[in-house]
Formats: C-alpha cells, structure tokens, sequence
C-alpha cells in the first residue's frame, strides 16, 4: 500500500512539474504581450545583454548555466527535471504564446492589456508554485531566492525573493542605462508590470503555496 501510495505522489509530482512550467511559459507570453515591461530577471538579462558584446541566446544560456553552477554549489537538491524544462522549453512556449496573442490580437486596447498581465501574473504564481513545491527542481532563478531562504536563512521566501526582484530590477536597469544612455530604453523593459512581479511575485507564489500546491500533495503549512 505505501508503494503504490508512492508511486502515486510521484506521479502528482510529477504532473506538477511539467504543469507548472508549461502554463509558466503560457503567462510570460501573456505578460510580453500586454507590454508593461518584463519581469524583473528579463530586465537583468536586457540590462546584460547591452554591455556584453555576444548575441542574446548565448548569453541568455550563460547567465543560466552560472545560476546552475550556483545551485550546483550550494543545493543541488533544487535542481532537477523542471529546471532543465526551463532551461529548454519555457522559451519556447513563451514565444509561441506572445505570437499567437500578436496574430489574434494585433493591437490589443489598454483594457485587454491590463487583463493579459492580470493574468499573466496570478496564474504564473500558481504555475511556479506548482512546480516548486513538487520538488522535481526549479528555475535557476527560482533557486536562488529558495537557497537564500531556506538554506541559509535569510528570512522568509516571499521577502527574500522580493530582495533578489529588486537587486534584478536596479542592475538590470543601471545596466540598459549604461549601455544605451536612454531613459526609453529602460522604459521599454521596466514598466508597471515589472514593478508588480517584483513586489507582489514572491508574497502570491508563498499564498498558493499554502493554498493550492501543498494540499494537492497532502502537505500542511
């Protein structure tokens, strides 16, 4: 009976995991199309891709791949089949989304925007939840703020992620201005979206955590 209530967990686990990443992928394109600007790790990314002289896809993989090196260092246990999911798909989930909104909506009112990154961020919350509490891995990103948290006990989840969002946010930022000397173009990756995801991402996936994707695993608080 425990084997198969095993086998069984795992493969909520498992579900979870590859869920949660999927509809991930799904809600940053619903966030890329309603043009708020991007989430704070996008901004960082933006910033960096502005002062190193490499096309965006390498560089995209190489801040990944030190994050993993990080997460390889300092607890390994966060890295697993959702990570390496992120690392390969989410892109591509992420551009098919934002290009299938672009096609059936060519130019989407103010209303219609808000509404895409309303619910780019609350179902990316659930989406991330999902896969970080099924415990298959996480986004390098992800695992950073998580080791921070609960490994070396910085305070709670929601804060410290919260703390690394506006470190991204700032560096990415300084990083647009340095590299291009306009205030537009740090316009065009920092918006009212991006302000969202780095005070509110943290606090919402903590609450679905609580809510949603430890119930479904039959874990208490």
């Amino acid at each position: 009976m425990k084997i198969l209530d095993g086998i069984k967990s795992q493969r909520k686990r498992i579900f979870m995991s590859l869920f949660g990443v999927l509809i991930s992928g799904v809600c940053v394109g619903f966030m890329k199309a309603a043009a708020f600007g991007v989430d704070p790790f996008q901004v960082l990314v933006s910033g960096l891709d502005r002062t190193i002289p490499i096309d965006f896809g390498t560089l995209y993989v190489i801040v990944n791949a030190v994050m993993l090196l990080f997460s390889l260092i300092a607890d390994r246990r966060n890295i697993g089949i959702a990570t390496f999911i992120n690392l390969f798909l989410l892109g591509y989930v992420v551009d098919f989304t934002k290009g299938t909104l672009d096609s059936l909506f060519p130019a989407p009112g103010l209303a219609l925007r808000i509404g895409f990154l309303a619910f780019g961020i609350v179902v990316l919350c659930i989406g991330s939840s999902l896969y970080m509490t099924a415990h298959l891995g996480v986004s390098t990103y992800d695992a950073v703020a998580i080791v921070m948290s609960k490994k070396w006990k910085w305070g709670k989840f929601k804060y410290v992620r919260i703390c690394t969002d506006l470190v991204c946010v700032l560096v990415g930022g300084l990083l647009i201005y340095l590299g291009s000397g306009s205030v537009s173009e740090i316009a065009a990756s920092i918006g009212v979206g991006t302000i969202v995801t780095a005070f509110f991402m943290g606090p919402l996936i903590e609450y679905f955590n609580e809510k949603i994707a430890r119930p479904m695993l039959g874990e208490t608080t």
